[in-house]
C-alpha cells in the first residue's frame, strides 16, 4: 500500500472537562472524527476541533454515538431503526454547521463506541447509519471494520451508493474471529507505542493483524484508527506516522 489514513477520534472534551491532547494529536494525524455531543463534545468544542483540523489540513468527519453522555456511548442502547437514523441524521447536521461555518467539507461519518459495535453484527442498525447519511450527504464516506467482521456495512453501504473505507484499530486487540477484544479484558487497549507502531505497519504493508491467539486475520485497510482517549495517544500517532514514512507509506486524508 503506497498510502493510508491515520485518524484519531477527537473533540471528545465537554464543558469543564478536557479529556484528549488535540492540540498535540492533530499534528501527526490526517482525518479527524469528531465527537457530536451525545457521547462527547459540546458546540464550543465542535467549532474549536473543525478549526483545529482546518489549519492542520486535516480531514473532518463525523462521529455520531448513542445519546449516552454518561457512559461515553459505550454501552448498548435498544433503539428503534427510526431512532437510530434520526440520532445519526441529528449529529452529523449539527457538525455540518460548523463546517460549513468555517468553509471546510465534511468528508466522512464514522460511528463512534457501541453504535459502531452493533452496527457491525446488527443489519437494521447498520442500514439506519447509513440511511442517516446518505439522506444528509451521500457523497460522505462511510468508515466500517475492516476484515470479514465489516462485511455487513460495507454491503449495505454499497447497496445505498456510499463509499464504504475498512477502518483498523493498531491500539486495540483483536479477537480470533476479527472482532475488537472488549475493553473490560486486561490488554485489550495496547498503549506501547513500539508495538503500536509494528501493529499498524503490518496492517497497511501485510493487510493483518495478530489476534490474541496468536492467529493472524486478513485486513484490507484504508485508514488506521488511534483512540483519542489513550493516555499515550500522542506517542502512539507520532510513531505510528514516523515508521510508516519510513517505510514508503504516505500518510493522507481518507479517499485522497
Amino acid at each position: 500500500m503506497a498510502s493510508i489514513d491515520l485518524n484519531c477520534d477527537m473533540g471528545e472534551s465537554f464543558g469543564a472537562y478536557e479529556l484528549g491532547r488535540d492540540e498535540d494529536v492533530i499534528k501527526h494525524i490526517s482525518s479527524a472524527n469528531i465527537a457530536c455531543g451525545w457521547h462527547a463534545g459540546d458546540a464550543l468544542v465542535m467549532n474549536r476541533s473543525v478549526q483545529l483540523a482546518a489549519a492542520h489540513g486535516v480531514g473532518v468527519g463525523a462521529h455520531p454515538s448513542y445519546p449516552d453522555l454518561m457512559g461515553f456511548g459505550r454501552r448498548n442502547m435498544d433503539c428503534t431503526a427510526e431512532e437510530i437514523r434520526n440520532y445519526v441524521m441529528y449529529q452529523i447536521g449539527a457538525l455540518s454547521g460548523f463546517c460549513a461555518a468555517n468553509k471546510v467539507k465534511m468528508r466522512h461519518v464514522k460511528p463512534h463506541g457501541n453504535l459502531y459495535l452493533t452496527a457491525v453484527e446488527n443489519e437494521t442498525c447498520a442500514t439506519a447509519i447509513a440511511e442517516a447519511i446518505v439522506s444528509v450527504d451521500p457523497s460522505l464516506m462511510y468508515v466500517a471494520l475492516a476484515g470479514a467482521k465489516g462485511a455487513l456495512m460495507t454491503r449495505i453501504g454499497e447497496k445505498l451508493g456510499l463509499k464504504v473505507l475498512y477502518e483498523a484499530f493498531p491500539d486495540r486487540a483483536y479477537t480470533p474471529d476479527g472482532t475488537l477484544a472488549s475493553r473490560r479484558v486486561p490488554g485489550a487497549v495496547i498503549s506501547d507505542p513500539n508495538q503500536v507502531a509494528e501493529r499498524a505497519l503490518k496492517m497497511a504493508k501485510e493487510g493483518k493483524v495478530v489476534a490474541t491467539d496468536g492467529t493472524e486475520i486478513d485486513l484490507h485497510v484504508h485508514t488506521l484508527c488511534v483512540h483519542g482517549d489513550n493516555p499515550t495517544a500522542v506517542d502512539l500517532v507520532k510513531t505510528i506516522r514516523a515508521l510508516l514514512e519510513s517505510s514508503g507509506i504516505e500518510v493522507k486524508p481518507m479517499g485522497l
